[in-house]
């Protein structure tokens, strides 16, 4: 999101983004921008603070997670993708997931869900999956608590505005014709750490999915059943293999209470190593802190039971 950009985080691999971004038809010599102007694009890797993000084509995106939401400051300004920032529409920022494209947001304490457009990049901050706008945070009822123990769920690529000027369509990077081969990548120019190696498997298991009766962010709020009861866990990976979570496990022993918890997912066998369980965020964000001071910077919170 473009809030952490303005607080000085320096971010590799962004150049283009942030050229495209940071212009606004004020600005002397600059493109006049129609309000709905945005493409489609997947976006390079990039590097904010000391962690790795790998934008990419994601048609079975499904996480658990913690949301946050962002408001009047950013009216007007350029998302991510071109378009233009309105709180009152219902859309979110997402750290890799490609823009402009529609996910549905169940709040998992509530049960309410609402279909969004991906636009922008964040939440930048750490243990956050997905920032929503305030039209969006209100009809989940997020306002009041600021975060809120969400699933989010890729439905489909969100209708493009036919308004994009060529000027700024050739100034974003082109969309990427498969997934990116994080494997294959090679340290950003500049940057002083590595990219760090993508887990072997998922995070986290998911409680059932919301209707997909609506794929549109319309507004429209459905009610679905919720967990009698769920918690927080910091999850520093997932593995296919007990001895790579052993190996993780005790690399990370001095964070405090970590354990391999196996779990059968698709007729595989997952080994996930955890903290937890938390009941508040902040507890949850305090032991994510714990593990990003080892040097863990894929772990994530989730939701689980």
């Amino acid at each position: 999101m473009l809030r952490a950009l303005r607080q000085g985080i320096v971010v590799f691999g962004l150049a283009a983004l942030l050229a495209a971004c940071a212009t606004t038809p004020e600005q002397p010599g600059a493109v006049s921008i129609p309000p709905n102007a945005g493409v489609y694009k997947v976006g390079n890797p990039y590097q904010i603070g000391d962690t790795w993000y790998y934008p990419r084509e994601q048609p079975n995106y499904d996480e658990t997670g913690i949301a946050s939401w962002y408001g009047p400051t950013f009216y007007g300004h350029r998302t991510a993708n071109g378009e233009m920032y309105d709180g009152r529409a219902m859309t979110a920022a997402h750290r890799t997931l490609p823009m402009p494209v529609n996910v549905r947001v169940t709040n998992l304490d509530n049960g309410k869900s609402v279909v969004v457009r991906v636009n922008d990049r964040g939440p930048y901050a750490k243990g956050r999956i997905i920032d929503l706008s305030e039209a969006a945070a209100k009809a989940l009822d997020v306002i009041a608590t600021g975060t809120a123990r969400v699933r989010v769920t890729y439905l489909a690529r969100a209708d493009q505005f036919d308004e994009t000027p060529p000027e700024i369509a050739n100034a974003l990077p082109a969309v990427p014709a498969g997934k990116v081969d994080t494997a294959a990548l090679n340290i950003v120019p500049g940057a002083t750490v590595a990219p760090p190696v993508p887990l072997d498997a998922p995070a986290a298991p998911l409680p059932p999915a919301a209707p997909a009766t609506d794929t549109q962010p319309t507004g429209q709020v459905t009610t679905v059943p919720i967990p009698a009861a769920t918690h927080l866990y910091v999850q520093a990976g997932a593995f296919t293999t007990a001895a790579n979570a052993d190996r993780l496990k005790a690399r990370l022993a001095s964070a405090g209470d970590l354990f391999v918890s196996p779990i059968d997912r698709g007729g595989q066998r997952l080994y996930r190593v955890r903290s937890g369980p938390y009941d508040d965020v902040e507890s949850a964000d305090a032991a994510l802190a714990r593990l990003n001071g080892l040097g863990s910077n894929d772990a994530q919170i989730v939701v689980d039971q």
